[in-house]
């Protein structure tokens, strides 16, 4: 229904207007009798053979919102009725910033792509852990970058201020050097100032009496050297683990319109790189750390597949927007036939 009666009219108008149209419109749906219970009894699988226990968390399915759609913890109780079996919002900041300006989304109908350079625009962290403080047992990760103006070589106090802040609120924390719309933020992905933010993190981290696990969000345009670079890197830190991936800066084989605006693109395009990504770091690495899948999943195969190359876990972002949230029933049904 969603994909030949819904979006077709969401895709008539702006990107950016209809994402907020459309929280609109689920925060206010689900303020109505029953249709919580309604959304759950469509979209939601319960079955034990769905349970994941990663990172020492347990996941009721595996498979996940990715950062981006819930920018400031504003819809992510909703959002988990579409049976989500986790939400990770941000990427948030500790300052508010607006984001670059606009237009700044754009899609690609005919490749099933999104390219966006939104710049990390979101209220800042004081406002999502006001939001945060109403969770009813969402399972959530924060997503956690530097705000703009920050330099480089301050970028470490942004994230142990949104570490801080966050800690109280979600399950687990994502550190995002990876977006290409923060100018320089992906300086902070070679090795050096990499190792060493990891580190001050997990300092701060180990200082709690209970550690939350850490993971690396990581971009799908590194080289091969780059990602051994990672595996070592998670390695010496002792990171929880990697999401791969981010958005791709590149833009091979489109055929859009919007094919050459600047951003990161996401979406069908980034299929096969992203679960590339994720094989080789799970061989080469011998499957020393739990991956995150994202990238491209339109499909219960493509979620298939990304496990198969060594995701532990899966998330959506741009195929939720173009199939609708019966994608996510379709990819746990799938899991749940290959266990039976």
């Amino acid at each position: 229904m969603y994909k030949y009666f819904v979006q077709p009219i969401l895709f008539y108008f702006d990107p950016e207007k209809v994402h907020y149209f459309t929280f609109s419109l689920i925060k206010n749906l689900c303020k109505l009798p029953g249709v919580k219970y309604i959304l759950k009894s469509i979209y939601n699988l319960e079955n034990k053979s769905l349970e994941r226990e990663v990172f020492g968390l347990t996941f009721k399915n595996p498979v996940g919102l990715a950062a981006g759609f819930d920018k400031d913890a504003k819809l992510y109780n909703e959002l988990s009725h579409l049976g989500f079996g986790f939400i990770e919002i941000g990427t948030i900041t500790p300052q508010a910033q607006e984001g670059n300006p606009k237009k700044r989304l754009f899609r690609l109908k005919r490749d099933q792509a999104i390219i966006n350079r939104m710049g990390f625009n979101n209220g800042g962290m004081h406002a999502a852990v006001e939001r945060l403080k109403k969770n009813k047992n969402v399972l959530i990760g924060g997503n956690i970058g530097k705000n703009k103006l920050t330099p480089n070589e301050n970028a470490v106090d942004d994230y142990k201020l949104c570490f801080e802040a966050l800690y109280d609120y979600v399950d687990y924390f994502v550190v995002n050097v990876s977006s290409p719309n923060t100018p320089n933020l992906r300086e902070l992905q070679d090795k050096e100032p990499l190792t060493k933010l990891l580190n001050v993190l997990q300092i701060e981290n180990h200082k709690k009496q209970k550690p939350k696990p850490i993971l690396l969000k990581i971009a799908p345009d590194l080289t091969n050297d780059q990602l051994l670079d990672i595996i070592d890197i998670v390695k010496s830190t002792k990171i929880a683990g990697v999401i791969a991936t981010n958005t791709t800066i590149s833009r091979d084989g489109l055929e859009s319109d919007d094919k050459d605006e600047i951003g990161g693109l996401s979406g069908k395009p980034l299929t096969k790189k992203s679960t590339e990504v994720i094989k080789f770091l799970s061989e080469k690495s011998g499957k020393a750390f739990p991956i995150i899948g994202v990238g491209g999943i339109h499909s219960a195969q493509d979620a298939i597949d990304k496990l198969d190359a060594g995701a532990s876990l899966v998330q959506l972002y741009t195929g939720f927007i173009y199939e609708g949230p019966a994608l996510i029933k379709s990819i746990n049904k799938a899991i749940m036939a290959r266990s039976n």
